[in-house]
This record gives structure tokens, C-alpha cells and sequence, in this order.
């Protein structure tokens, strides 16, 4: 079977970063954003979805973590975009129930080439630490654009901030999983139409 691996590096007057993927992988990392619960986030998700993932970022965060946030989103949007090619036998579509403690998160992905982002979260804390979950939306804002995904996010309920995204984090992670999944049965592209995107 053909390596379903990508590579990119993408440098702009607020971040430099470099990233590489692959899919089917052991859920080995090397993260280091800057921003450690960042970090930690990005862990979760190659962990559960069983990807390697290497991810080198510097960005101007003396300004915001903004920039850097949203720019690996894109970054990685891309290079799971690249490791997906034609999307040739895939399974497409993926769902996961994750509960984490007292948090709930259910989250439906089609990488079928139509972006588009639902996100709704019921934890209304803004912080962990000096990190302002907002960002997060952003972050999957972009990965859901440059990857061409489906990406439906409900954190249904969780009193504790770091439950409720360490649940949606491994939430979009098994939802990932088996969406890129090969299915021997899926001949060529899933698609009635015979094209994705």
C-alpha cells in the first residue's frame, strides 16, 4: 500500500513552522508550538488517531497565540490533505462519543471536500491558564478549510475547562481515525458523484 504521509513548511512574518504526518502511524509525536497545553491538545489528537505527528512552530506570541494557533491549523489542514490524496478508498466519515470525567464531546467529520465547521461548546470558562480556549474554534476552523472536512464539534456538557477540550480533542481524534481508515470494500473514490472535493 501506497505511504499516505505529508510534509510542508510554511513561513509568514508571524510563524514559521514546519509539520509532517503520517497516517498510519503508531500516534508518535514531536510538538513543541510554544504553548505547552497547545502542545498538549496536538498530543492527544496524533496519540488517539494514531498518526505521527511532528510539529516545530514559532510564532510571535509575545504579541497573541493567536497566529500560531490558527497557523498550525492550516499547516495541518493541509498536510492531512496531502497525506489523503485522492481519497481512494477511504471511509469517509467518522463519529465519536467521547466522554472525559464529568465531559461529554460528539463529533461527526465527512472528508468528503466540502469544509465547513459546526462547533458548539457547553463548558463557558475562557481560560486555561493564560490560554484562551477561543482559539481553539479558530484552530479548527482552519484545519476543517485546508483539508476540505466536514467538521461537526458538540461539547455537550463539563464543568472542568480542561476536561471539556481534552474530550474534544480525543473526540475529533477516533472520529478522524475512522475516517481515513481504508475499507477494502470502497472501491476507488466514496463518492456517488466519482469525485471528492
Amino acid at each position: 500500500m501506497a505511504k499516505r504521509t505529508g510534509t510542508t513548511k510554511r513561513s509568514t512574518r508571524e510563524t514559521a513552522i514546519e509539520l509532517s504526518l503520517n497516517l498510519d502511524g503508531e500516534g508518535k509525536t514531536s510538538i513543541n508550538t510554544g504553548i505547552p497545553f497547545f502542545d498538549h491538545m496536538l498530543e492527544l489528537l496524533a496519540r488517539h488517531a494514531l498518526l505521527d505527528l511532528t510539529v516545530k512552530a514559532k510564532g510571535d506570541l509575545a504579541v497573541d497565540y493567536h497566529h500560531t494557533v490558527e497557523d498550525i491549523g492550516l499547516v495541518l489542514g493541509d498536510v492531512l490533505a496531502q497525506a489523503l490524496g485522492n481519497r481512494k478508498g477511504i471511509a469517509r466519515y467518522g463519529f465519536s462519543l467521547l466522554p472525559m470525567d464529568e465531559a461529554l464531546c460528539e463529533v461527526a467529520i465527512d472528508l468528503g471536500g466540502r469544509p465547513y465547521l459546526v462547533y458548539k461548546v457547553d463548558c463557558r470558562k475562557k481560560k486555561i491558564r493564560d490560554f484562551d480556549v477561543f482559539l481553539i474554534k479558530h484552530f479548527f476552523e482552519s484545519f476543517a478549510q485546508k483539508s476540505g472536512m466536514n467538521l461537526h464539534i458538540h461539547q455537550r456538557y463539563g464543568e472542568d475547562v480542561h476536561h471539556a477540550y481534552e474530550a474534544m480533542f480525543k473526540g475529533v481524534a477516533r472520529a478522524l481515525y475512522m475516517a481515513c481508515a481504508r475499507d477494502p470494500r470502497v472501491k476507488g473514490v466514496p463518492s456517488s458523484k466519482g469525485l471528492i472535493g
